[in-house]
Order: structure tokens, then sequence, then C-alpha cells
């Protein structure tokens, strides 16, 4: 499997939800909807202090990321973000816990980090941007031990 997978119908689908989104009050609005969907990693997978190799590097709101894998090659993503601010982390891995979760490993390893750009366009600090970017890069290089037949943490 490469890089040139079809990126998974449900994040395609809610990608192109967002972009018919142009303002930006609206946009913050559906952004906070899915922060408030966001689900803490459960125990059975992780307790705090989360381990380390689990962390997103850069990541201002303290993000944790594993991916489970699951039946006929597919993810089941689960994440932690420490920082009760963290509005914009939360947002982000309730949307790629509902788009991602039961897609293939090759579909999650195509998916682009510049899905932040398209969903948070240019209302973001640099900084927060690179550590949104930072969740997605986690995610995909998480998909991408699986298919090498590495067990992730």
């Amino acid at each position: 499997m490469t890089e040139t997978e079809v990126v998974p119908a449900k994040l395609t689908a809610l990608l192109e939800a967002f972009d018919g989104i142009t303002d930006t009050e609206e946009r913050m609005s559906m952004l906070a909807s899915y922060a408030g969907k966001y689900r803490e990693v459960p125990p059975a997978i992780a307790v705090r202090p989360y381990p380390e190799e689990a962390r997103v590097p850069f990541c201002e709101s303290e993000a944790f990321v594993w991916a489970l894998p699951a039946p006929g090659g597919t993810l089941t993503l689960h994440f932690a973000v420490e920082n009760p601010s963290g509005v914009s982390a939360k947002a982000l891995a309730a949307i790629l816990e509902k788009t991602l979760s039961g897609a293939k490993a090759g579909e999650i390893a195509a998916v682009s980090p510049d899905i932040v750009t398209r969903l948070f366009r240019q209302n973001i600090s640099m900084g927060k941007g690179m550590g949104l970017m930072g969740i997605v890069q986690r995610v995909r290089d998480l998909a991408r031990l699986t298919l090498r037949g590495k067990s992730t943490p």
C-alpha cells in the first residue's frame, strides 16, 4: 500500500462540508461542536501518565495518539489531550477519530497534514497549526508502522 491510496470517504465528506463554510463564526462553532464530542482515551488503552512514545511532538496541547489494529487491516484511533484549553486539538482529535477509525491503515497513511488548513483556515496561530499538523502526522506515522508490521505504542 502506498500514499496514493484514496483518503477515507468519511474524511473527504467532512472536509467538503467544511469547505462550504465561509463564515468564520459558523466554522468556529462547528469546530467547537466537534471539540464537545471529544472522547478521552479509554483506561483499557492507556492511563496517566501517558507513555512518551505516544506524545505528539511540538503540540502545545500535550496530545497523545494510539492506533490499534482492527479486523481487515483497519485501525482504531484513540487520543488524549491533556491541556484543558486545547479546544482545537480536541476538535481535531474528535474529527480524526470519527472519520479515520475503521479505515484501512494505507488510507490513513495517505491523509495529508494539510487537512488542518482546510478545517481551521487562518484562524489559528502558527504554533497551534504546527501542533495540529503534528497530530495528523503522528496518526500517519502510526498507520505506516502498522503497514510495515511493527507494533504501535
